[in-house]
């Protein structure tokens, strides 16, 4: 048997694209008006936000290990590659760490550095290797490689979202909020800090084109646009983005999910890069 290959629902996976690249998805958690909420497997209202103080948690190492063995199982000792949400935004990785120790070598996690479809572009590509008949060594070794090739930026509304869950400094937040700019971020090192700021929206999202394009300079490139409840600007991004890149090997648009989406915040778009080598 081959490889397999689990991920987390921080890649944005639909559940058939998922499924027909047989990853295993753990689910991230969604805490509204009390209910604890597992993304891509309870129904979480598009509304969420407005339900009241929403947080958010990773994957538990008991549902982990529990996810890793049903996976080495099927395996049938062939081993597991587990491609996870960037250790700086998350405690999946610290779980799943925790997780592999427990079930064993034939285990290995891959703290991807980045988030979105930056995340399931790089799990993509190992179930591939996977399914092509490449050993622990070849898939995990690919899954590094895809992720360090992966990038990913955002232009956000507000900053309050970020700062109230912690995922960027209380300095920058309360700059970007007393000047009234847009802020626009990106992921370094696997942390999120400001990249850049724009006074209007417009710009924003112009300076976050800029730095995609940059990014692939003259490399072919997988792109995601991803959104929260603003697929206008979403497909604002793409029309900009088939303008400035020519070799885009394919683009699609995906909201955020709910995790992710609880923490950027309504308006907010951001787009996950890998480029090939």
């Amino acid at each position: 048997m081959s490889v397999a290959v689990v991920s987390d629902s921080s890649a944005c996976l639909d559940d058939s694209t998922a499924k027909a690249a047989g990853i295993a998805v753990a689910p991230l958690h969604v805490f509204v008006g009390g209910r604890d909420l597992r993304e891509g497997v309870d129904v979480i209202p598009d509304d969420f936000a407005a339900a009241g103080p929403v947080t958010t948690s990773g994957a538990s190492p008991a549902e982990l290990t529990t996810l890793y063995r049903e996976a080495l199982d099927r395996s049938e000792g062939a081993g597991v590659v587990a491609v996870h949400i960037s250790r700086g935004l998350s405690s999946t990785w610290e779980a799943a760490r925790q997780a592999a120790a427990a079930v064993g070598t034939s285990v290995r996690v891959v703290d991807s550095g980045v988030a979105g479809m930056g995340v399931g572009y790089a799990a993509l590509s190992a179930a591939r290797i996977a399914a092509d008949g490449g050993d622990l060594d070849a898939v995990y070794d690919d899954a590094v490689a895809v992720a360090s090739r992966s990038r990913c930026f955002i232009v956000v509304d507000r900053l309050d979202h970020l700062r109230r869950g912690g995922r960027i400094g209380t300095a920058a937040a309360l700059v970007g909020t007393a000047l009234a700019m847009k802020p626009v971020l990106h992921l370094h090192e696997g942390k999120l800090v400001l990249r850049e700021k724009a006074r209007t929206s417009t710009k924003a999202l112009a300076k976050l084109v800029d730095a995609v394009a940059a990014g692939a300079g003259d490399k072919r490139v997988a792109l995601t646009v991803h959104h929260m409840q603003c697929a206008d600007r979403a497909s604002t991004v793409v029309s900009l983005l088939t303008e400035r890149i020519s070799l885009v090997s394919e683009l699609s648009i995906r909201p955020f999910g709910a995790v992710l989406g609880a923490h950027v915040g309504p308006g907010a778009v951001g787009v996950a890069m890998s480029v090939e080598p």
